[in-house]
């Protein structure tokens, strides 16, 4: 199945917070510098461990025209790494369900500064509906003017700016902003009951400040919990972390194998360096 991304011409930047075009003008970047990474697939971060055959699934429902409509989503963390623009990342596949059929397929990159910080450098999303692939987008830091943004900061504090998620110009128009909402909650959620939480309240310029996604981190665990606020919020998406488990080799190999069919089938995938099994990982999974 051949799938066409909605990205034109492709183009390499060269490091750094790349020259943008007068659709990025107003939108505040984060200072990339690729060396400022070292062990950079060493996902150790407080609030966004990824450790290599960790899968979360999480439950919840969104608003659709007044109706709510279950939500499932499943991610794991491969023991695949890729090179994006520059920085070996971690790749993630996330699985994402509508009622019951498969509504998103998609590869997210991941990787940890010197400092702990957490970056974003792009996505590779495949779109379904009632089963069928409907079409895909992506933006890929480096490529066309889309530039690396950061998913958790090293020590997030309340009262701190918002900082950028990354970042992409149309026609994918990615503008993601992220902001330290609230720190020291406590949240039960069907996974188990977790204290010390902090909510991250997450946003894009294209839907406005009244639109904000709330994201629950509990530490050692990740994000457990997903909700909302905002007059304008659209999806109005809860989710709960239903469990988090450690792979056996066989499904890791199989989450691995999704991963590199999303991968291949990207009209981006000659553009940049495959992605490859983890150094030390073997060919059936684990490390």
């Amino acid at each position: 199945m051949a799938v066409v991304m909605a990205v034109a011409c492709l183009g390499l930047s060269h490091g750094g917070v790349m020259a943008q075009k007068s659709d990025a003008a107003e939108v505040k970047l984060e200072a990339f510098d690729r060396s400022n990474f070292d062990g950079s697939t060493k996902i150790d971060n407080k609030w966004f461990p990824l450790q290599p055959g960790t899968q979360w699934t999480y439950e919840g429902f969104t608003r659709e025209e007044n109706t709510r409509v279950p939500h499932r989503v499943v991610q794991t963390a491969t023991d695949l790494t890729k090179v994006v623009n520059g920085v070996r990342a971690v790749v993630v596949w996330d699985a994402d369900y509508k009622d019951g059929e498969l509504q998103e397929s998609e590869i997210v990159f991941f990787a940890q500064d010197k400092d702990g910080n957490v970056w974003q450098l792009g996505e590779l999303v495949e779109i379904y509906e009632e089963g069928d692939f409907v079409g895909a987008h992506t933006w890929i830091a480096g490529l066309e003017g889309a530039s690396a943004g950061i998913m958790m900061m090293a020590d997030p504090r309340p009262g701190t700016p918002s900082y950028s998620q990354g970042y992409a110009p149309s026609p994918i128009n990615w503008s993601d902003r992220a902001k330290v909402d609230q720190v020291g909650q406590k949240t039960c959620v069907p996974a188990g009951c977790y204290k010390d939480v902090l909510v991250i309240a997450e946003s894009s310029t294209k839907e406005g400040p009244n639109a904000q996604q709330l994201k629950y981190y509990a530490p050692g665990v990740g994000y457990i919990r997903v909700g909302w606020k905002g007059k304008q919020e659209k999806l109005r998406e809860t989710l709960e972390l239903r469990q988090v488990v450690k792979l056996p080799p066989d499904a890791l190999a199989k989450a691995r194998a999704e991963a590199l069919a999303i991968e291949k089938r990207a009209y981006l995938y000659s553009r940049t360096p495959p992605a490859e099994l983890t150094q030390g990982a073997t060919s059936t999974g684990g490390e």
